[in-house]
């Protein structure tokens, strides 16, 4: 019996091979998709905000200290984030009976604003006023005097601003006011860009955030300053001067020989084996003549011979050439 391969047969072998091949998957590239919104204009670059981030870092560090010293309690400050948004925005997220200190910093042109949560400015009063770092269950409306001490704590904690900031420009920050409704705040346009830093602030057991409001109008003058190039070489100077200063410190623990010499005499060793209690050996130099101080073997001044306090000493009259030595001959 003969097998034949027809066509048809070949047709149906193909099509049973194909259905049981396994098929390649295609997959397909998730595009991520940002929104984006054009009333939000961002005028500060990345490299902008880098800047920034590392300069509240070392600000958060500076606070630590000062807080830690003042509370006498366990304190953490740390950046969490900093970014660009409308001031209106700032303002509609501020936490009710949160307190807002509104400073400037001259050179800078405006005002910028710091706000403590309520629970920060709670737990300080309650530890600066004697307290165990207690929060009120339901927090009141602060006193004048409670006010009045929460008010040195903005202003120590601008000093450690502007310290941060020193790396860039010198600043004097000065607080202006303190207010509780920032409804009532106008110090920039709804719709100017701000930077906001958030910090972290863990004090004790309590959790609570400080926040930084920057407004774009106000740092517009130091934009230039905040690139990531022109930042490091401000970093690497303020190193050099530090290396400096500690340098010089050193150098001026030094110990120096100093002496007077009042003058000079050659004489032969027969007569100097023979010298003996009231003898003269007459000196090259007159009595007049001005005494040379030495510094490590080098003449470095000229004195008079006298007395202090009883002692002998010299007085420097004049400086002599630096780096001259003495000829002995």
């Amino acid at each position: 019996m003969e097998n034949l391969l027809t066509d048809e047969n070949i047709e149906a072998l193909l099509a049973t091979i194909k259905a049981e091949a396994p098929q390649p998957k295609v997959e397909m590239k998730k595009r991520k998709v940002q929104t984006y919104d054009f009333k939000k204009a961002l005028r500060f670059s990345q490299d902008q905000i880098r800047t920034l981030t590392r300069i509240h870092e070392n600000y958060a560090r500076l606070l630590t200290s000062y807080l830690s010293t003042l509370l006498r309690s366990y304190v953490q400050i740390s950046v969490t984030s900093v970014e660009q948004f409308s001031y209106e925005e700032f303002i509609r997220n501020v936490q009710k009976k949160s307190v807002l200190g509104v400073f400037k910093a001259a050179p800078l042109q405006g005002s910028m604003l710091m706000e403590f949560s309520p629970d920060v400015t709670y737990i300080m009063l309650d530890r600066m006023l004697g307290g165990q770092g207690d929060i009120a269950p339901e927090p009141s409306d602060l006193t004048e005097i409670e006010l009045s001490v929460i008010e040195r704590v903005f202003i120590n904690a601008l000093n450690s601003f502007q310290e941060a900031w020193s790396s860039v420009v010198k600043l004097n920050a000065e607080l202006k006011e303190i207010e509780v409704n920032p409804q009532f705040l106008t110090t920039s346009p709804p719709n100017e860009t701000v930077i906001l830093v958030s910090l972290h602030a863990k004090i004790g057991d309590v959790d609570g955030m400080l926040n930084i409001c920057l407004p774009h109008v106000v740092l517009e003058q130091v934009l230039p300053k905040l690139s990531a190039r022109h930042w490091l070489a401000n970093q690497k100077k303020a190193i050099e001067s530090h290396e400096a200063v500690a340098l010089e410190k050193k150098v001026q623990n030094t110990q120096m020989e100093v002496r007077a010499v009042l003058g000079q005499s050659m004489i032969e060793v027969g007569d100097f084996l023979n010298l003996k209690v009231g003898d003269v050996i007459r000196l090259d130099e007159a009595y007049d003549d001005p005494v040379v101080v030495m510094v490590d073997e080098k003449q470095k001044f000229f004195a008079q011979p006298g007395v202090s306090k009883g002692r002998t000493a010299v007085q420097v009259t004049a400086v002599y050439g630096e780096g001259e030595e003495v000829n002995d001959n």
